[in-house]
């Protein structure tokens, strides 16, 4: 399979707690937080295998970490995966207003 950005769309789910990664409405991965008006902490991002190695986690990595930038909050980052986003896209690094973890 394959598929590129445009045809994936990536939402947040306040009411569950996670940004979810669509195709043509089929829930295919998604990044969970939990969130309050100061901090967000990005804790697991789940792709799922038949979707894997598509630039879906990518995606919804940016996605998440751009929200916490835009809200202003302390973005704390216990995800394995945002973690290592992060270190390959330093750009975001300066942006951040906490530390993206250890």
């Amino acid at each position: 399979m394959s598929t590129s950005e445009a045809e994936v769309t990536v939402a947040d789910a306040p009411q569950a707690h996670r940004f979810e990664a669509r195709i043509e409405g089929e829930l295919v991965g998604f990044a969970s937080y939990v969130r309050d008006d100061h901090r967000v902490v990005y804790q697991h991002t789940v792709v799922g295998p038949a979707y894997e190695g598509l630039g879906i986690g990518g995606l919804l990595a940016r996605t998440a970490v751009e929200d916490g930038i835009r809200r202003g909050v302390v973005v704390e980052v216990t995800c394995p995966f945002i973690k290592d986003w992060l270190t390959r896209h330093p750009e975001y690094q300066d942006r951040l207003s906490g530390t993206p973890g250890a």
